[in-house]
């Protein structure tokens, strides 16, 4: 027996028309209402002709996906939470990445006409604006991630700076003053900001050391050789990396090294991926919802009115606010106190 869509409304009490908003992730559709409509799809095992919908919708119910890279937490996490938006409204993702490259994010984007019915672009390359506008299909509603900016496009970004600003004044109000600082690549908005963060914190007290950098990468890998260059030479009072990954690299160096986090060494990070809460000591970080920032990004681009919403003005939505999270790898020894 083939189910349709007028069993699923029979059942689920409600319209045609709403089943089918329900169904294509449109809004107008109170949330209980949705969940009991989805519910009752997927008792009922409705199973729409996609092929059938695409052509008399001219939508394809996916949403595309183009990411910088697809490896560690932070992207796991951002993925977690767009795909979970997404399966709420009956969508589905295409997702990409680019692996660093600018080409390949062109590749991706102009890739997607006909195929998507709209995209979610994380692009923080630096100075890649004019490529990116050009990448951007104009028919494709889009919702950028992390980035400099577009006049074609919704932007959501995480305020970096204030971030980075906050917990640098953490640092300096507990007590450290040389506070060394482990960047991301030169080329990275979100790596940027926060070293701008550092570093005007770092000038509102007198008595604090100049900044004091070190190369990264936003990796394990390069927060370990600082860790080792920090453990061998000269030593600052703390360590801030621009993300957890390089912050848990660090301080695993220092404590292969035999130094004492935080009674040698304190060390800070930024995200607050899953793992930054089990190692020893605990990682003091910037907390950022990163599945939220995926949830939210859907939520924008569906208010597009191509995807059946009533925003028509792309423009900066609200930035993120990072919350600081305070835990055992950055407390100021006693002696050092005294």
């Amino acid at each position: 027996m083939n189910i349709t869509i007028k069993d699923v409304a029979r059942v689920a009490e409600v319209s045609v028309a709403t089943v089918s908003r329900a169904l294509n992730g449109r809004q107008y559709v109170a949330e209980d209402v949705r969940a009991r409509i989805l519910k009752v799809a997927s008792e009922l095992r409705y199973s729409p002709h996609h092929a059938a919908r695409a052509l008399s919708s001219r939508r394809t119910h996916t949403i595309g996906v183009v990411l910088p890279d697809l490896y560690g937490e932070f992207f796991s996490e951002l993925m977690r939470g767009i795909d979970h938006a997404a399966r709420e409204r009956g969508l589905h993702l295409l997702v990409s990445s680019c692996h660093g490259s600018l080409a390949e994010q062109r590749d991706a984007l102009r890739a997607t006409p006909g195929r998507v019915d709209g995209v979610l672009v994380m692009s923080p390359f630096l100075g890649s604006e004019q490529s990116l506008d050009e990448a951007l299909a104009p028919d494709v509603p889009a919702v950028l991630m992390n980035c400099a900016g577009s006049p074609r496009a919704t932007v959501l970004n995480v305020d970096n700076y204030g971030g980075a600003y906050a917990m640098t004044r953490h640092l300096l109000e507990v007590g450290h003053r040389r506070i060394a600082f482990i960047c991301g690549p030169a080329d990275n908005f979100d790596a940027c900001e926060r070293l701008r963060g550092y570093r005007d914190a770092l000038a509102t007290v007198a008595d604090a050391a100049a900044p004091w950098t070190v190369e990264g990468a936003f990796d394990e890998a390069s927060g370990y050789r600082a860790g080792e260059a920090f453990a061998q030479g000269e030593r600052p009072d703390a360590v801030f990396a621009a993300n957890d990954m390089m912050a848990l690299g660090c301080l695993f160096a220092l404590r292969k090294a035999g130094l004492q986090v935080p009674d040698d060494i304190a060390v800070a990070g930024f995200d607050d991926v899953p793992m930054a809460r089990y190692v020893h000591p605990a990682l003091t970080t910037m907390r950022v919802d990163i599945a939220s920032l995926g949830a939210r990004a859907l939520q924008l681009l569906l208010q597009h009115p191509g995807l059946g919403g009533d925003d028509a003005t792309p423009g900066d939505a609200s930035a993120l606010v990072p919350q600081l999270v305070v835990r055992d790898s950055s407390a100021v020894p006693e002696r050092r106190m005294g």
